[in-house]
């Protein structure tokens, strides 16, 4: 794509990928806009000459209304979504009956709908209008994909974009097809320089299961009638467990035998393959290094460990997920499908195991990272027994502590900052609960990951477990910040239930965070870099967290140091109580980096 224009390249690079991914047949309408998806779509429609040449077969049409109701009648007969591309303005709104028929009658379409750069809207600028969401809740999917300046790593955002919009047209996840609109920007020029080589075969290339795809490319597959998918053996695998889980990622990493690297909130941080401090083993070779596949559940969000592991090329990415917002960031998926499981569970295509194991080293594979959470978790909680020695008091260290003192059945609301990422690299993993037993429950609002409204999250649950007759107090792990952005939450009126909540609260008098992302990096290199790094990022309040409690009705109390919290959390917690700890929030960086140290001296030290 390096010799072509960039708005060349998206317009090719979008209908190959459509080709790529089953659709047969787009309509056009003629206009100035949407001149590159114009040629590609010719150059891809196969002619009498090409016959059987894999291709999109290209209708034009001058009116955009009967275009709309041409691609309907494609869709409704093949069952495979139809395409009808047309330029900015009206052109798109005369599609409006036609997606709204699709929209009831339940008809996989897809607008690709061209438009300005997205700096020309509002300027009065030549046939341009507002086409963002122009179908409101007509369409299953909107989504946008912006003019591109230069030819720099996009085509997997423009492949993985259409990937989702033709899942979302078939309601392959979540079950409800129909029409998708996909926006596009072009920039000028549009039409193919006079080098590209128009005369030769564009890349159009036939569907190809066993084919590596290009990258962005996602299949997605509907498992039906609940069947899971089989994943084959081979690949060295993990399974990844991001927030809501649940406790399906434990099982399948069990039927595989697969390594669980589960975030707190995951609902599937317990049991014997679940890996502790797993981020800090995903740049170590022969560990993290040597992962070929990964196999999603959830929606991974916490460490940039993680997110390097799924945006690398060498790894097959598979996501586990019934929903049609499937997490993929990265863009790297190869597979999506709704449920999932190890071929070594299955009856007939297992694998034989033990000595004969065709496969030979899966078991090493396993037990390399049992023993490498065994000594990473050793000498994690090494550095933090040393801080408790020397009198200091820190985030991992209180999110060790309450994390072991959780008895069956109780829930920890995290705080979506520092407490939940202190969570996943200090707190060991849950045991499986006994039979009769329930599990513990970590929750935090990972959706948008915002601080705000924890502690009223924290209250609800609380309220709706006593409701049900499990009068057990929620316990929430906060930092000062998030707990004076919700301390409002704690009030209620004389007629209302009083939840039961009992709150440690970490107070490192700002936005600790900050001091391990890059502002704090930069904190204190040059004249001046450590008062704007305190103004603009760690924002310290000052607040008077006792006076506040006192405000809210919320009884306080003073810890002074990890004995101090362990002897608490044993009491009897009713109403809404808080436990206050101070720690130093200049240490952070500091800390982190003793531990990364300190688990990689052990690693080496043990050879793994």
């Amino acid at each position: 794509m390096s010799a072509v224009n960039p708005s060349t390249a998206l317009a090719q690079v979008l209908v190959d990928t459509l080709v790529r991914l089953g659709v047969r047949h787009a309509v056009l309408c003629p206009g100035s806009r949407s001149s590159a998806l114009a040629y590609a779509l010719a150059a891809a429609d196969p002619q009498p000459a090409a016959a059987g040449k894999p291709g999109l077969r290209l209708h034009v049409r001058i009116d955009e209304r009967t275009a709309g109701f041409l691609a309907l009648g494609l869709a409704k007969e093949t069952g495979v979504p139809a395409v009808v591309v047309t330029t900015s303005g009206t052109a798109v709104a005369n599609l409006h009956p036609a997606v709204l028929e699709a929209a009831h009658a339940g008809v996989p379409l897809i607008v690709l709908s061209a438009d300005r750069p997205h700096e020309l809207r509002g300027t009065g600028a030549n046939q341009t209008t507002d086409q963002v969401k122009l179908f409101g809740d007509a369409v299953r999917l909107f989504a946008e994909i912006p003019a591109p300046d230069a030819l720099t790593g996009q085509e997997r955002a423009w492949r993985n974009t259409l990937s989702r919009a033709v899942a979302a047209a078939l309601g392959t996840l979540g079950g409800r097809p129909g029409p998708v609109q996909v926006n596009v920007g072009f920039r000028e020029p549009l039409i193919p320089d006079d080098e590209d080589p128009h005369d030769e075969d564009p890349p159009f290339l036939p569907p190809d299961p066993d084919a590596v795809p290009p990258p962005g490319l996602t299949r997605v597959r509907n498992a039906g009638a609940g069947e899971p998918v089989w994943l084959p053996d081979g690949p060295r695998t993990v399974v990844l467990a991001g927030d809501g889980a649940g406790p399906v990622a434990a099982e399948v990493a069990a039927g595989g035998g697969w390594p669980l690297l589960a975030e707190p909130s995951s609902g599937a941080r317990r049991g014997q393959l679940a890996v502790g401090p797993y981020r800090l083993l995903l740049d170590r070779p022969g560990l993290g290094a040597d992962i070929e596949r990964v196999v999603v559940f959830g929606r991974p969000t916490l460490s940039r460990p993680v997110s390097r592991l799924l945006a690398r090329p060498d790894v097959e990415v598979v996501v586990v997920s019934p929903r049609p917002d499937w997490s993929d960031a990265a863009g790297r998926a190869a597979l999506v499908v709704p449920a999932a499981r190890s071929v070594r569970e299955h009856p007939d295509l297992a694998p034989p195991a033990g000595p004969d194991d065709p496969r030979g080293d899966w078991l090493d594979w396993l037990d390399r990272w049992l023993a490498a959470d065994r000594v990473a978790a050793a000498a994690v909680d090494a550095v933090l027994d040393a801080e408790e020695a020397a009198g200091r008091c820190c985030g991992p260290l209180i999110a060790r502590e309450l994390a072991a003192a959780l008895g069956p059945g109780e829930v920890l609301v995290a705080g979506a900052s520092n407490s939940v990422r202190d969570l996943d690299l200090a707190a060991r993993p849950f045991p499986e609960p006994a039979p009769a037993l329930e599990a513990v429950v970590v929750l935090a609002n990972r959706g948008l990951a915002g601080i705000d409204g924890t502690l009223s999250t924290a209250c609800g649950v609380a309220l709706a477990r006593a409701a049900d007759g499990r009068p057990l107090p929620v316990r929430a792990l906060l930092g000062d910040l998030t707990f004076v952005h919700d301390a409002s939450g704690l009030l209620s009126g004389p007629a209302e239930r009083r939840p039961q909540v009992q709150v440690v609260l970490l107070d490192d008098d700002g936005g600790g965070i900050f001091g391990l992302l890059e502002p704090g990096a930069r904190a204190g290199r040059g004249p001046g870099d450590e008062a704007v790094f305190e103004r603009v990022f760690a924002t310290p309040s000052g607040a008077d967290l006792p006076a506040l409690c006192a405000a809210v009705g919320a009884a306080y109390t003073s810890v002074g140091d990890p004995a101090g919290l362990r002897r608490a959390l044993a009491e009897p917690a009713s109403g809404v109580s808080v436990l206050h700890l101070r720690v130093d929030r200049q240490d952070h960086r500091a800390l982190a980096g003793r531990i990364a140290d300190a688990v990689r001296s052990a690693l080496d030290a043990a050879g793994l």
